[in-house]
């Protein structure tokens, strides 16, 4: 896989080199609530105008339906990416079509243009290899150079993220090389003990994950919504929490494997919970209790964990030399549901170890709870990307910057 560097020592200066980002960021309308993803491809776009190249940045954002919707414009990605880099980023208001042609014609050495949203053309996304390889040689035109630095997008089979690199010369960006050199310390040669703490709603997300680090780590600690699946299956009442009853006999399965291979399997012992779910809008005090795990009563959901859970992973990850982290402990967008995940969090800051913080909550719930990234052994900017390469799956988008 061709880096960066290589790409800059060869020389970019005068071409149009298209960086394929991963500007998927928050909007509440059209202010952007976390720019953390906006920041992360900051040095790559950078670098590439410091050296001459003519760089036109491309993304999705949201689920649009093969059409443009004003909702889901980069827009404001654009502007915000501006402001970070202290120079205009000229915006086309299309994706291949005349704005995006006329945009990247008036592009000057150094200067940074955006394209809209890529999907807003149906064959970005398209199954049908036809479709989207024809959008793939309209992308193609537009440029000389294909960076890769969109991480969060590459387990995408998608026509800028596995096809496009076909087509033009190709490098990955810091970015990308960055993601996969930590993902290999998660996966190769792991200096242990090795914690994993999951959370999130669905424990169907995370099923492909257990299964692969079940053969790894030394201890799984599970929270958030996906938690009440694993007491139920253990013969726990839950109320009315988020419960998926058809994963139940998969989970019986991991635990049994754990107990058989040693690893230590770590739930909640007391969940904060309440009749009703929060207002997220207005942030307006929620009644709430805490109830141990094994006694919660019809009729209320757990919203978060309890105080002694938080304590208690607080103490299995003190001793972590590395630890993986992928999902809330609980609805931490409410002040009065977010200790646990602030808990996991503390815990990470201060460890010794080496602490990687993976998937879009997690890390937008770090910045929003007021850590500093920097305490942190890495942040990731790719939640399905990370997964998936930690289930062991080949990655289209990697596989394509492969030479």
């Amino acid at each position: 896989m061709k880096t960066i560097d290589e790409l800059l020592a060869e020389g970019v200066t005068g071409k149009r080199v298209f960086v394929r980002a991963d500007l998927n960021v928050p909007l509440s309308g059209t202010t952007i609530t976390d720019d953390g993803r906006i920041r992360a491809v900051q040095p790559t776009v950078e670098k590439l105008a410091a050296a001459g190249a003519r760089v036109i940045v491309a993304s999705h954002l949201g689920r649009p339906k093969g059409a443009p919707d004003p909702a889901f414009s980069l827009a404001p990605a654009a502007a915000r990416l501006g402001e970070l880099i202290g120079a205009d980023v000229a915006f086309a208001t299309d994706t291949v079509g005349e704005s995006a042609r006329a945009t990247v014609a008036a592009l000057t050495d150094g200067k940074v243009a955006g394209i809209e949203n890529l999907r807003f053309n149906p064959g970005e996304t398209s199954k049908d290899d036809a479709e989207r390889g024809a959008f793939a040689d309209q992308l193609a035109e537009l440029a000389d150079v294909y960076v890769g630095d969109g991480f969060g997008a590459v387990h995408r089979k998608h026509a800028s993220v596995f096809d496009l690199p076909a087509r033009l010369p190709h490098a990955a960006g810091d970015l990308i090389a960055t993601e996969v050199g930590v993902l290999k310390k998660l996966t190769e040669d792991v200096a242990r003990p090795y914690a994993v703490v999951l959370g999130g709603s669905k424990v169907s997300d995370k099923l492909g994950v257990i299964d692969h680090l079940l053969e790894r780590a030394d201890r799984i600690l599970i929270g958030g919504g996906m938690a009440y699946t694993f007491l139920k299956a253990q013969g726990h009442e839950v109320g009315s929490s988020l419960l998926q009853e058809d994963q139940i006999p998969a989970v019986l399965e991991y635990l049994k494997r754990a107990e058989e291979k040693g690893v230590e399997f770590v739930l909640p012992v007391d969940v904060v919970v309440s009749e009703q779910f929060p207002d997220l809008k207005t942030k307006a005090p929620s009644r709430h209790t805490t109830v141990p795990a094994d006694a919660i009563p019809a009729g209320v959901m757990g919203l978060d964990n309890g105080p002694e859970t938080n304590k208690l992973y607080a103490s299995k990850l003190a001793d972590a030399v590395t630890v993986f982290w992928n999902g809330p402990m609980g609805v931490f967008e409410h002040p009065d549901y977010a200790e646990g995940t602030r808990a996991v969090a503390q815990a990470l800051v201060d460890s010794e170890g080496f602490s990687v913080v993976g998937g879009g909550d997690s890390a937008a719930a770090v910045r929003i709870l007021g850590f500093d990234e920097n305490a942190f052994g890495h942040i990731s900017t790719g939640g399905g990307a990370s997964l998936e390469y930690l289930e062991g799956k080949t990655l289209p988008g990697l596989a394509a910057l492969e030479d």
